[in-house]
């Protein structure tokens, strides 16, 4: 069957049901806007393994997901959602592009999460924007926005509890919404969350667990990933 989307990490495919889709989890690896690629055996076992786990575990704090049931190793099925092009990122730590636009040293605790809005454009590399540009390029209103706001702050609060009873800090994360095509007066979480979309640190060496050891060419990819998971099943056990 031909996907009714493809991304860079994930696929997109119809079912029976008009309002629900099989979302199948790639082993692709990209960075710095697709510039870096590659490919590692079991990425995506492993990456929807942990959505799937984090998901349930949002959903039972009271989040609401694009989240149905699981399939198989690498397919779940989702909602079907008008994904918002507003895409959300949340840090608690300095690190990545923040460090790089104001200089600020990796590692450095924040007082309070700092939220950034971004376009969701391949084609811009993902630009920075706040609620003024999303207003007037009709991305969402300012209401969404701070609805937006909210809920990443809620998600930061619930996933920073969890992870760090993993033995993990939550340094920063990226997180999509859309509206589900079935009551699009709602906007809920939807995409992914795993190591392609957080960072986390092991809180006792630091270590980098996520995407940064494929970025910054650390080795060990899927070795961090599978750690990450091992640790999420064991909490949530």
């Amino acid at each position: 069957m031909e996907p009714l989307y493809e991304g860079k990490a994930k696929r997109l495919f119809a079912t029976e049901d008009p309002d629900i889709l099989r979302m199948e989890y790639k082993d692709d690896a990209t960075a710095f806007n697709a510039q870096k690629k590659a490919q590692f055996e079991n990425k995506g076992k492993l990456n929807k393994s942990i959505t799937l786990l984090i998901y349930k575990m949002l959903e039972e704090r009271g989040i609401e997901t694009h989240i149905v049931k699981d399939v198989d190793e690498v397919n779940i099925l989702v909602k079907k959602v008008d994904i918002l092009l507003v895409e959300v990122i949340v840090r608690n730590i300095a690190a990545g592009s923040f460090c790089k636009r104001v200089g600020v040293e990796e590692g450095t605790p924040f007082k309070e999460p700092i939220v950034e809005f971004s376009y969701k454009s391949d084609e811009l590399g993902d630009p920075l924007i706040n609620t003024d540009y999303a207003r007037e390029l009709g991305l969402a209103t300012p209401e969404e926005c701070a609805e937006l706001k909210r809920q990443a702050l809620e998600i930061n609060k619930v996933q920073k509890e969890f992870f760090a009873k993993c033995g993990l800090k939550l340094v920063d994360f990226k997180i999509e919404f859309g509206r589900p095509s079935d009551d699009p007066s709602k906007i809920i979480l939807a995409d992914e969350v795993s190591p392609d979309t957080c960072r986390l640190w092991d809180m006792e060496t630091g270590e980098k667990l996520d995407k940064d050891r494929f970025r910054q060419d650390l080795g060990g990819v899927m070795e961090g990933y599978a750690e990450i998971l091992e640790r999420i099943k064991n909490a949530t056990t």
